[in-house]
């Protein structure tokens, strides 16, 4: 087979699926193949739904062999962190409480419109107990290890999903990100990752961590693999009162190998402290990249990050008093002690926090009249060792957990849209750089992605090998 199913990515495999240089079936395979050789090494995955994955591929390859019109994913294979619903599957959400709940009776939006566009799904994966982490070091299902590293995390609370990808185990995956929980994992692995503006993509078939910031998004190896996830997830949900948007023109046709017009900046002041001096490089080269010489600020970014402390400990908290009243030994340790310290933060600071919370949109929606993208970087550092409780940063010993999102926070805390984009770096572990725009501009994103990605600044990380990963 001279097609590389291994290292192609999802418009790459569709395009060879629709042509018939591979079948749907020997991408399934090939794929469970690499689950099965790497997945011990890594725990991406919670479950494989392989024969499953397999009834669905053979009735693809029927399709096209009957000349029936097949989908812009027709063939990929994909996987979903385990706080989606999965027909069948019991909805885990990285929680032992949950594994003694019925399964799922329907999918979650997500999956039904990747599978109508002929995508395959091929399981679950790991992920912090209820979103709440920033390093899938799961207490009862075990940590997700970085695949170009194996002694160092992934990042989360979507650790499963940007390493299943980072890892070559499948080109497409769907994460959630409340305060940073796509773009941390994808920048500390190396994958390219998307948050939407809030309430663009439904969330119907999820499990909520905190309701006013949660938002899902894809994974992929390149630029136009999230475009093309973005394309068939978008649209209005009747499922999900949040998503009223309608669907735009698609944004794959609009990728295009010039930014002129766009406006970018780099953030300042916030953005630029309390980071190692690697990942302040990182912005730096993608600046230098894109000719982006003008410095902004984002008045109040560090109370903002409290805010969303505030705002997420107390709206995850809530959803889970019942159980913490009467299974509270159930919890991940480090989870239940913080939902049990987020419900006990008095009202007026929860109230106050959103009020502040309308005052910093505006705040933004007077500086995206004057920019379109602004660059940032997406973590502190590169991966910590698993287990590592505290990391120095700016002379100073803090932890690590809550820290990996200094940079995402403050961004989600508006319900902006986000692209991580994968920084190219002769050695090292990967690091990611954030591209942030307006709520409904992802077009700016998904083109100054494609531009970088054109000039070879950006790509996907591939394992080298030497670290023990598979």
């Amino acid at each position: 087979m001279s097609f590389d199913l291994d290292t192609a990515d999802a418009i790459a495999t569709a395009e060879a699926v629709k042509q018939g240089t591979v079948s749907a079936t020997e991408a399934v395979r090939a794929a469970l193949d690499r689950i099965d050789r790497a997945d011990s090494s890594l725990n991406c995955f919670t479950t494989v739904l392989g024969d499953r994955a397999l009834q669905q591929a053979n009735e693809i390859d029927r399709q096209r062999a009957n000349g029936e019109r097949l989908g812009s994913l027709t063939g990929v294979p994909f996987a979903v962190k385990n706080l989606f619903d999965v027909e069948g599957l019991t909805t885990l959400a990285g929680s032992k409480l949950y594994a003694s709940r019925p399964p799922a009776s329907v999918n979650a939006t997500a999956i039904t419109r990747l599978q109508r566009a002929g995508a395959i799904l091929l399981g679950t994966l790991n992920m912090d107990e209820f979103a709440y982490g920033f390093v899938t070091e799961n207490h009862h299902y075990g940590a997700t290890r970085n695949p170009h590293d194996l002694t160092r995390i992934a990042g989360g609370s979507s650790g499963g999903s940007a390493a299943a990808v980072a890892g070559g185990l499948v080109p497409l995956t769907l994460g959630s990100d409340t305060n940073g929980s796509i773009r941390v994992p994808a920048a500390l692995c190396g994958a390219f990752g998307l948050k939407p503006t809030y309430g663009r993509l439904s969330r119907a078939g999820t499990v909520l961590f905190s309701g006013s910031l949660d938002c899902i998004g894809p994974f992929g190896r390149s630029t136009r693999d999230l475009a093309a996830a973005f394309d068939v997830l978008q649209g209005a949900d009747p499922r999900d009162a949040l998503c009223t948007t309608r669907a735009i023109a698609p944004v794959s046709p609009l990728l295009q190998p010039e930014i002129d017009g766009i406006r970018i900046a780099v953030l300042g002041d916030y953005f630029s402290k309390n980071a190692k001096t690697e990942a302040l490089d990182a912005v730096l080269a993608i600046a230098n990249a894109l000719n982006a010489t003008e410095v902004v600020s984002i008045p109040e970014a560090a109370r903002a990050r409290a805010a969303a402390y505030l705002i997420t400990a107390s709206e995850g908290s809530n959803l889970h008093l019942d159980d913490l009243r009467s299974q509270a030994d159930e919890f991940d340790p480090a989870t239940r002690d913080r939902f049990l310290a987020g419900a006990l933060i008095p009202a007026n600071w929860y109230l106050q926090a959103q009020r502040f919370r309308t005052w910093y949109r505006d705040r933004l929606r007077e500086l995206f009249q004057h920019v379109d993208v602004l660059l940032a970087p997406s973590t502190p550092c590169v991966a910590p060792h698993l287990g590592q409780k505290t990391m120095v940063l700016d002379g100073r010993d803090i932890l690590v957990r809550p820290h990996l999102g200094l940079f995402t926070q403050p961004i989600s805390f508006a319900g902006l849209p986000v692209l991580n984009v994968p920084v190219r770096r002769p050695t090292g572990l990967p690091l990611g750089v954030q591209l942030i725009a307006a709520p409904y501009n992802e077009i700016f994103l998904f083109r100054v992605a494609a531009f970088l990605e054109g000039r070879k600044s950006i790509a996907a990380v591939a394992p080298s090998g030497n670290d023990g990963a598979a």
